[in-house]
Order: structure tokens, then sequence, then C-alpha cells
């Protein structure tokens, strides 16, 4: 197989999601993207506002969300239904010939229920095992797979899974195949020294730097996990991991001129 062949993965956070205006311009860029590309999206706050009418509370612990049965119903409502078939329309729109999924589609991503020590977190899915052969079959077909962070386990019970873990399990998996770029394109413009800087920007980060920063506190909440996954998919054998701003997709994508560039 020719690991050469290019491939970008982007995740497109929830805050972007939650914005007509920035979503349909950071889609016109990603559909513009040369070459092979993928796509997993969040849409945490749209799950959050729906349970809220709905009158269900939501909870989280260290940025992940608790699962119950019913929130589950709202995530895989809002996820694979509203965001996933919104985006899909909307790329197709823009001549991308987008296939949406979640990870039960074609077994695409199978998980297992996550064990419960301190926490129960639920129906949440950690993954076990990816389909790379039909991922790359279908890419190479020309698809663009857009995912919703939902997977399933053996037993075909429906699974919510964080969206970072999602982005970066399957550019692992995919990494077999393609030379890999991963970024995570969220509203902020990469990782900051100061969160209360938007300039801030930390243009390279190593994992060294990183556990120096999370021990300070510089580096905090939702952002742990992000990170976490983001170096993972470094070591196991994705090229280039960028966390930048949604905006700055193209400059990312084709010259990594923007954003914060991961290193192990």
């Amino acid at each position: 197989m020719d690991h050469s062949s290019p491939l970008t993965l982007v995740k497109i956070g929830g805050n972007v999601i939650d914005d007509a205006e920035e979503t349909a311009r950071f889609l016109a860029t990603f559909a513009a993207l040369p070459g092979p590309k993928l796509l997993v999206h969040g849409g945490g706050k749209l799950a959050t506002t729906l349970a809220g009418k709905l009158g269900l509370p939501t909870r989280m612990v260290n940025g992940r969300r608790l699962t119950d049965q019913p929130t589950l119903e709202v995530a895989v409502m809002v996820y694979a239904g509203l965001v996933n078939k919104t985006l899909v329309a909307a790329l197709q729109a823009r001549h991308c010939d987008a296939l949406g999924l979640t990870g039960a589609d074609a077994g695409s991503v199978l998980a297992r229920r996550r064990e419960v020590r301190d926490v129960d977190y639920g129906f949440v899915g950690d993954i076990e095992r990816i389909n790379a052969p039909r991922l790359t079959e279908w890419i190479r077909q020309g698809l663009v797979p857009v995912f919703a962070p939902l997977t399933c386990d053996a037993h075909g019970t429906l699974l919510n899974t964080n969206a970072d873990t999602m982005a970066s399990a399957l550019s692992a998996a995919l990494a077999e195949a393609f030379d890999v770029t991963l970024l995570y394109c969220f509203e902020k413009k990469g990782v900051l020294a100061d969160s209360a800087d938007d300039q801030s920007v930390i243009p390279f980060l190593s994992e060294a730097d990183y556990a120096q920063l999370k021990e300070d506190g510089t580096v905090s909440q939702g952002m742990i996990p992000k990170l976490d996954n983001a170096f993972d998919a470094l070591r196991k054998g994705v090229s280039k991991v960028i966390i930048c701003h949604a905006r700055d997709l193209s400059a990312c994508a084709t010259a990594g001129s923007a954003g914060t560039l991961l290193s192990l």
C-alpha cells in the first residue's frame, strides 16, 4: 500500500458547530482542501441545550460527559441526526462527496463500555478496534467520511465516545495506509500560554513541555483530554498533529503556518 498518500483528518469542536456562520466558513474551507480527507465532529453544546429542554442534567467529570440512558438518546439524536446530516448536506452542496457515519455503521469503530472504577461514566465507549481497510476503501473511492462521536459495542449497544479520542484513534488506524495530518480545530488559535489572552499561542509543544504546563496549571480542563489524544496519535504513527482555530484550517493543512504544532 502507498503510505506516502496524504490524508487530512480534521476534528471540529462543538463551539464552532454552534455558530452557523463559523460552521459555513469552516465547511467551505474543509471542502476545498486538496486530496483525501475525513471529518470528525463534536456537538456538545447542542446536546446540552436539548437535554436541558428535556429536563436532563448535564454532568461532567474531568472534561468528559457522564451518559445515562436518556442522555445517550439525546446524544444519538443530536450527533448522528441533526449535526451529522446538517454537515453532510452542507458538504454535498460544496461538491464534497460526504458520507455521514457513526462507529456503528459498517462496523467502522467497535468500542466497549467503559468499566466502572472511581466513576461510572454510563454509556460511554472506549475504542477497541477500527475497520481501517473499509475506511481506506471508501476514502480511495473519493468519499469523505464524516463521523459523529458515537460507537457501538459487540452487543449492538450504542455508546457516546469522546470526539477528540475518536479523531486520534481514526488517524492512528489510517496511518497504516496514509501519511496522516491530524488537525484539531476549535474556537481558540492553538494551545495558549495564557487562557485569557487569545494571542498567546504556543507555536511548538513537545510532550515534555506539555507535562510541565499540565503540572503548573497552564493547561487544564477540556484541553487535557484533547492534548492526551493528540500526543497518543503521534506515538501511534500519525505524521503531524496541529491544534488551531477553525478559521486557520487552510493555513495549517497546507503550510502548517498557524496554531500549535505538537511533537514527541
